[in-house]
């Protein structure tokens, strides 16, 4: 949407987007920066950086990936079911 067409509560979001993603990537290395260096958003990032966590269930892992998925929809960033799966395989520690 064009910036002049912003309401109040747009401006808002974009600058919580900006405020959040400044804040996740102070905290990357080199490489992982590089890897979502051209996300535009903060839902972005955390797509591109989702990894299973120590100790987590299958189930817990896959309801916040959902979440994620949920969050990019709703700002029109889709992905296929395939890229869908090849992720979730992706961030499985070896150990699977």
């Amino acid at each position: 949407k064009p910036r002049i067409l912003y309401t109040d509560e747009d401006r808002k979001k974009v600058q919580l987007n900006a405020k959040d993603k400044h804040v996740i990537i102070c905290a990357l290395n080199s490489n992982e920066f590089n890897r979502v260096s051209s996300c535009a958003t903060a839902k972005e990032i955390e797509y591109e950086m989702f990894l299973m966590k120590e100790n987590e269930n299958i189930s817990s892992m896959f309801v916040r990936f959902t979440n994620i998925i949920n969050s990019l929809q709703s700002i029109s960033k889709c992905y296929t079911n395939s890229e869908m799966v090849r992720k979730i395989l992706r961030c499985l520690p070896k150990s699977w």
